[in-house]
């Protein structure tokens, strides 16, 4: 999130999901330079100025190694799921790319690709992209509400009460409905594994950031930058004193962590058994 055009990209509201690879004829270029193997096919794509940025979990990679990681798969074939379409601004286009590449023996790797292009003098240009192995399940599009309007505070005042209750944490989630791995984490958050976990322990909170414009009193009183990005949590004991907090963006690429990472933090700051 902190890449400029990664920044258009992943904070940008109101995505439009008519966009397909059909559509958008230099997502099906890219596609089949990955499906052909074709480095050269596959650099042409990326822009040279603006230098492209790559992000990955390792890091930022350069043109090269990027082509390399792609051509690296071998693949044999390539189904893509376009979940988010949008355009921030004039000659911009933004997707995240649900993508299961099977390479020659057969095995399937899921990849969630976020990626932004430019129109460069008539020739579209890839100029960011965000690279992730998903081990998540992945939401199909972005269009469910699931950060409730109204009076924040109160809701997690009502979430103390309960909690109070039933001896239990409060996991309070900062994100917004535009986010794609907001819905990945809350997609997370009901799978059995981490339901097990999370239910008996937690009462969970989802607090609404807008485009990073609401509630942002909250964000500073627990600790959690916004300019790391979202989803992003924190953790508050019965009483409401605050015992967690994500300081590096951890969550921001949920989309690419599984499901221990979030099952250990869990587990690690439930409340003590008494």
């Amino acid at each position: 999130m902190r890449l400029r055009f990664l920044i258009l990209f992943l904070f940008v509201s109101g995505f439009s999901f008519a966009q397909t690879a059909s559509t958008f004829p230099a997502l099906q270029q890219w596609r089949d330079a990955v499906l052909k193997g074709d480095p050269a096919a596959l650099k042409s794509l990326y822009s040279v100025w603006p230098p492209v940025e790559v992000s990955t979990r390792e890091g930022k990679v350069d043109t090269d190694k990027d082509v390399a990681f792609w051509t690296g798969l071998k693949a044999r074939s390539m189904s893509m799921n376009v979940a988010e379409a949008g355009s921030p601004q004039p000659g911009v286009e933004v997707f995240t790319l649900q993508l299961k590449v099977a390479g020659p023996s057969g095995r399937t790797t899921n990849i969630v690709e976020g990626q932004a292009w430019q129109n460069q003098a008539g020739t579209w240009r890839l100029v960011g992209a965000k690279r992730d192995i998903a081990k998540l399940e992945q939401p199909a599009s972005v269009a469910a509400s699931i950060y409730p309007g109204g009076d924040a505070h109160e809701q997690i005042h009502q979430a103390l009460e309960r909690a109070q209750k039933g001896h239990k944490n409060i996991l309070v989630v900062f994100g917004a409905d535009w986010c794609y791995d907001c819905h990945v984490l809350e997609k997370a958050l009901h799978r059995s594994d981490v339901a097990s976990v999370l239910d008996p322990n937690y009462e969970v909170v989802n607090i609404d950031v807008g485009e990073g414009d609401k509630n942002q009193d909250l964000m500073s009183q627990y600790q959690v930058p916004m300019n790391r990005g979202i989803p992003a949590i924190a953790i508050l004991d019965a009483h409401g004193t605050l015992i967690y907090s994500q300081k590096n963006g951890e969550w921001e690429r949920a989309r690419g962590l599984g499901p221990r990472d979030l099952i250990a933090l869990l587990g690690r700051w439930k409340p003590q058994a008494k």
